[in-house]
């Protein structure tokens, strides 16, 4: 299959689905929980999907450069910028759409507001974090080959999760049905994707720069874990920008520069 075909198959066709769903539920006035309405959810989500395109592009490029993965030339367009085909920078915009309609879709039908204390969670939440980084920074440095795809997963995408957690982990807690919830279904959705992506040929995860461990004899592990990681990044960031409390704790951190935009 080339590689526009499974945007449209995996990635486009749920997605109107969900915005058909979308508009249904918005003539039969089914909201998300009035405490994640603090910000418009669609520019919440496209807001996101920039940031996934800018701060993907360097990585992406450079596992390409290196041979860390590789596509099948006669199975994408030909179109590249740096090292990778268009269709990848197409995934990088499509997948944080597709994961914001799903979250969207889950809100609207859950709520749940739960009090965790809120500093320790926050504080142990960013040290184990920092610990995983600082372990897969010491796999980079020891060039241990077999985990070179593993640590490079980890250094780019802990430190911005570091952030969303120690801004907001009890937030996020707060809402853990629909956080985990979203983040599992799409990671098992994503990842059996890819492993289908993977059968057919459209794109090869090196095995020498992997650790080898591949779940149903297929999928890489690495696969399983960056999915896990960039729909954590994702359903992260939306719920945060959404929720009440991240506005007024905002507002306490920064109070002039915030009460001057507001």
């Amino acid at each position: 299959m080339s590689y526009f075909g499974f945007l449209a198959l995996f990635l486009l066709i749920p997605m109107g689905l969900l915005a058909a769903v979308a508009v249904y539920d918005h003539r039969r006035q089914r909201q998300l929980d009035a405490s994640l309405r603090s910000w418009p959810a669609i520019p919440a989500i496209l807001l996101h999907a920039l940031i996934a395109l800018i701060y993907t592009t360097p990585w992406d490029n450079y596992l390409v450069a290196t041979r860390v993965w590789w596509y099948a030339p006669e199975l994408v367009t030909g179109i590249t910028l740096g090292w990778v085909p268009i269709e990848e920078y197409s995934f990088f915009i499509l997948q944080p759409i597709l994961a914001g309609l799903w979250l969207l879709f889950l809100g609207r039908r859950m709520s749940e507001n739960q009090n965790p204390s809120g500093r320790p969670l926050r504080r142990y939440a960013l040290i184990s974090g920092a610990l995983l980084w600082l372990a897969a920074a010491a796999i980079l440095a020891g060039s241990w080959l077999p985990g070179n795809y593993l640590a490079l997963e980890l250094v780019w995408a802990l430190p911005p999760i570091m952030l969303q957690l120690g801004f907001g982990a009890d937030i996020l807690w707060r809402r853990r049905r629909l956080v985990v919830y979203s983040i599992t279904s799409l990671t098992l959705y994503l990842s059996a994707a890819d492993a289908l992506a993977i059968g057919w040929g459209t794109w090869t995860i090196n095995p020498a720069k992997s650790t080898g461990l591949l779940i149903g004899g297929i999928l890489p592990v690495e696969e399983l874990l960056f999915f896990l990681l960039t729909n954590s990044l994702l359903v992260f960031g939306v719920v945060l920008l959404l929720a009440k409390e991240s506005h007024v704790r905002i507002a306490k951190l920064f109070p002039l520069s915030w009460s001057s935009q507001h």
